[in-house]
C-alpha cells in the first residue's frame, strides 16, 4: 500500500512544499506516469509532479495502480488557497461536488453528484498542522483551518487537500511550504515516528463527524475537530445544501415539497464518509444557527428517514 502526494509545477503553493519535502532524506526518482508526470519514492510514499491545474488530473490513483501494480491507500494534494479576505491561511479539507446535478459543469473539477472518500487523517492532521505552524511561528499570522468539501479532481481512494493561502505573497512563502512539508513528513511517519491519523481496527466504533451547514470554514465544526481524538469526514457548507423554499413546505416538517439537491448531497457525503471509516459510527453535526427553522426541520427529518444519527459536540470527544 502506498500514499500518493500530488503537486503541480504551475502553482508555487503546490511545488514549494513538494520541493521542501523532496529535500528531506530518503527520496529516489521513480517511474514516469505518462510523459509529463514525474515521480519520486520514499518508503511507502510516492510524490507525483505534473504541470496542469491541480484539479484537472483525474484518477491519478487508478492510473498509478495500473502503471506500477502498487495499491494506493490515499491521495494528498498540495495546492494554493484563494479567499476574498486575502487572509493568510493553511487549510485542510475533503473534496467533492455532491450538490451539483448531472449536466452541471463543475467549476473546479470533480464530477456532479460525487464526493471523494475523505481521508481519515483530516482531523488529526489539522491538529498536527496547528502544532507545527505554531512551532515555526506562523501562528497567529496564518489561520489554521478546515475548509468545507469542494472541488475536484476525481479520485477513488481517501483524499485530502493541503493548501496555502490566500494571495501570491503567501503562496510563495518558503516558511509556509516548509510547515506543509513537515506536516506530511511527520504525519506519514517518514521520519521514523508513528504515522498520525491512521484509521484501523483499534478505532472501531469511534464516532466520525459529518458536518452539515455553516460557512466555508466550518467554524462550528472546527470547534469540535480541534479537540484531540476527533475524527471528521465530509463538511457540507450551506452552498452544498441547495434548498428551494416553497411556502407550503414549511409546515409540519414535510420535506417532500422542498426542492434542491440537498438530500442527494447529504446522502453522497454520508456514504463516502462511512466508506472511508469502516467500523466507525458517522454522526451528523449540524450548525444550527446557520439554518432557518424550516431548513433545520427538513434536514433533521431527512436524517431521521435515512437513519443518520445527529450528534452533539460532546458525542465526538
Amino acid at each position: 500500500m502506498v500514499a500518493i502526494i500530488v503537486a503541480t509545477t504551475i502553482d508555487p503553493a503546490s511545488i514549494n512544499p513538494a520541493t521542501a519535502l523532496l529535500a528531506m532524506h530518503g527520496w529516489l526518482p521513480g517511474p514516469s506516469l505518462f510523459q509529463d508526470i514525474k515521480s519520486f519514492s520514499n518508503q511507502n510514499v510516492r510524490l507525483l509532479q505534473h504541470n496542469k491545474s491541480i484539479v484537472e488530473e483525474d484518477d491519478l490513483d487508478r492510473h498509478w495502480e495500473e502503471a506500477t501494480g502498487e495499491v494506493v491507500d490515499e491521495v494528498i494534494f498540495f495546492s494554493k488557497h484563494t479567499a476574498v479576505s486575502n487572509r493568510p491561511a493553511l487549510t485542510v479539507h475533503p473534496i467533492g461536488v455532491p450538490h451539483l446535478r448531472e449536466g452541471d459543469v463543475p467549476p473546479q473539477g470533480g464530477r456532479p453528484g460525487w464526493a471523494a472518500l475523505p481521508d481519515p487523517r483530516i482531523g488529526p492532521w489539522l491538529r498536527l498542522l496547528k502544532k507545527v505552524a505554531q512551532s515555526h511561528n506562523l501562528v497567529p499570522e496564518f489561520e489554521i483551518t478546515l475548509e468545507a468539501t469542494h472541488h475536484g479532481p476525481i479520485t477513488n481512494k481517501p483524499t485530502l487537500f493541503l493548501e496555502i493561502g490566500s494571495t501570491d505573497e503567501y503562496w510563495k512563502r518558503q516558511d509556509a511550504a516548509q510547515v506543509i512539508a513537515l506536516l506530511v513528513w511527520e504525519g506519514l511517519g517518514l521520519g521514523g515516528g508513528d504515522a498520525v491519523g491512521n484509521w484501523g481496527r483499534e478505532n472501531d466504533k469511534n464516532k466520525v463527524l459529518l458536518g452539515i451547514g455553516g460557512g466555508h470554514y466550518a467554524p462550528r465544526h472546527m470547534d469540535i475537530v480541534v479537540k484531540d481524538g476527533v475524527w471528521v469526514g465530509h463538511l457540507l457548507s450551506g452552498y452544498s445544501l441547495p434548498m428551494e423554499d416553497p411556502s407550503q413546505s414549511k409546515v409540519n416538517g414535510n420535506t417532500d415539497g422542498i426542492g434542491g439537491t440537498w438530500r442527494e448531497s447529504i446522502k453522497v457525503a454520508f456514504e463516502a464518509t462511512k466508506s472511508a471509516f469502516p467500523g466507525g459510527e458517522v454522526l451528523a453535526h449540524l450548525d444550527h444557527k446557520s439554518f432557518k427553522s424550516w431548513q433545520k426541520n427538513a434536514i433533521t427529518a431527512f436524517l431521521g428517514e435515512q437513519n443518520i444519527k445527529i450528534g452533539k459536540p460532546n458525542d465526538f470527544i
